[in-house]
């Protein structure tokens, strides 16, 4: 029997979303196994939910902000990130219109890094591969 697979959205939130230069990277407080790792913020998408709509959710409730939604970074099968055994997720390019991104909710630290930056971190497992597909988004500073 195959499991259920959660569906979970995140946002690559970049300063500038027809020239990003900078993305925003989340440390995570919580659960303790995943603390002090870094991650793109975003959550998981409840039962009946849209995903857009979860994604706004989530933004707003762990940073504090509103969102102006870009396109989607599929994975290189076109749909959605396997970033464990049983989640996958989607996620889109985002910038603050409203709002100043701050660690609320399941973070402590967060930090804009640009393309020479993003290796600085030590990321979740799961979100690596995405990082890397998002270097190739954000010039070389």
């Amino acid at each position: 029997m195959q499991e259920t697979l959660i569906d979970v959205v995140a946002a690559a939130i970049v300063d500038d979303l027809d020239r990003p230069t900078r993305l925003l990277a989340a440390r995570r407080s919580a659960p303790a196994a995943l603390a002090g790792r870094w991650e793109l913020p975003g959550g998981k998408v409840e039962p009946g939910e849209d995903p857009l709509d979860a994604l706004h959710r989530e933004l707003g409730e762990e940073l504090g902000v509103t969102v102006s939604v870009g396109a989607e970074l599929p994975a290189s099968d076109g749909g959605a990130w396997p970033i464990t055994a049983t989640h996958r997720m989607r996620v889109w390019f985002a910038t603050p219109v409203r709002g100043t991104p701050a660690p609320l909710e399941d973070h402590d630290e967060l930090r804009w890094l640009g393309a020479g930056e993003l290796g600085d971190v030590p990321w979740l497992d799961g979100d690596v591969q995405i990082i890397e597909a998002l270097t190739r988004h954000l010039p070389d500073a």
